[in-house]
């Protein structure tokens, strides 16, 4: 079965090891109108995966033998366009930093509240049925670096593909539209998860961090995102788009 493109119909992979919570999500998405599959630990997740086309995994991090992060890495490998959110029972931004660094898109603390947990789950599904139609044929390049939106792809200056997380894309994407710009968390925290930032949310702080890591090789000194203190980031080099091949303008330069 392939995956669902319509957000109203979607399949939805519950991994959690307590019946309860999977009896509680079970029936509440179902009453929803989304088809729900359950799997108590890794070997019922992978089978499960394997025969059910999911479009989006729930999946608690504290499991019996193979723990959620793990999975989360294993299965952002094998498919990079699902969703995947994170149900942690810890408060701490321990868990919620390392699944952002594994390839989750967002993530959940229990105890939850279902209709905030059904709002993260449709946001997330809108984001991933696909590419959005504004981003066909748009091709920026940026200090030698080469992000596709419709292929959602990054190559480096050597033509090395880059891999991302979903995260990190929809951060450069926003990053690269809008150069010299500086864009702020909530604007940012919007385009990655679809909720405002909140000052405790180290979200945006962390896919930063990762996407500095993969750009800024070959000795630089000077980062290509820069933080703006008290407001937000901004790419500090201009842009070309392959359908106009002029750099874009450069607003709100230091």
């Amino acid at each position: 079965m392939q995956p669902s493109s319509d957000p109203n119909t979607a399949t939805l992979l519950v991994v959690d090891d307590d019946l309860v919570t999977q009896a509680r999500l079970n029936a509440y998405f179902s009453q929803e109108g989304y088809r729900v599959l359950l799997a108590g630990d890794g070997e019922a997740f992978w089978r499960a995966f394997e025969r059910g086309g999911a479009d989006l995994v729930l999946l608690d991090i504290n499991l019996p033998g193979q723990d959620g992060l793990s999975l989360a890495r294993e299965l952002r490998g094998r498919a990079p366009g699902i969703g995947i959110i994170l149900l942690t029972s810890r408060s701490d931004d321990i868990d919620k930093i390392v699944g952002l660094e594994v390839g989750a898109d967002d993530y959940v603390t229990k105890p939850f509240n279902p209709r905030e947990l059904l709002a993260r789950v449709k946001s997330l599904l809108r984001r991933t049925a696909g590419a959005r139609p504004t981003d066909e044929g748009e091709v920026f390049r940026f200090a030698g670096w080469t992000l596709d939106l419709p292929r959602r792809r990054l190559s480096a200056p050597h033509g090395a593909d880059v891999a991302l997380t979903r995260g990190e894309f929809e951060l450069l994407a926003l990053l690269v539209r809008h150069p010299g710009e500086v864009i702020n968390r909530d604007r940012l925290s919007r385009a990655v998860s679809g909720h405002d930032w909140s000052p405790q949310d180290r979200t945006i702080d962390v896919l930063v961090r990762r996407l500095r890591a993969k750009l800024d090789t070959d000795g630089r000194t000077d980062s290509l995102i820069t933080t703006v203190r008290g407001e937000g980031y901004r790419l500090a080099v201009d842009t070309a788009s392959a359908r106009g091949g002029a750099p874009a303008p450069d607003s709100g330069r230091d």
